[in-house]
């Protein structure tokens, strides 16, 4: 069973689950903000759920290099959206700053 570490936390989930799902059924979120009511609920639109993962993943989805490869995102930041990410071995997810959470200054210091 794979492993979430988030904010201090280990979530254990199913594997192939969405990352978005295995957050929001432990009372966390992808979101910041206002983003948490303002965004697409997973169907990878709107960008607001971008985390960066340390880890095994699958490559980028369609969605995932469409929308970031759209502002405020760019596809070379590296990060990944959380509605889109199947959690299929344990990970070390990190959210930015901002709206989108896209501003990722100082991430990566700390995976504790």
């Amino acid at each position: 069973m794979p492993v979430v570490k988030f904010l201090g936390k280990e979530l254990s989930c199913k594997k192939g689950s969405l990352l978005r799902d295995v957050l929001i059924d432990h009372g966390m979120s992808p979101h910041n903000g206002a983003a948490k009511a303002l965004n697409c609920f997973g169907l990878g639109t709107c960008g607001t759920c971008t985390v960066k993962i340390t880890g095994i993943t699958h490559p980028l989805t369609a969605v995932e290099r469409f929308r970031l490869n759209l502002p405020p995102h760019r596809l070379e930041d590296g990060l990944r959206l959380s509605c889109q990410v199947r959690v299929n071995h344990s990970i070390f997810v990190e959210k930015g700053q901002g709206f989108w959470g896209q501003d990722i200054s100082g991430l990566g210091t700390n995976q504790d």
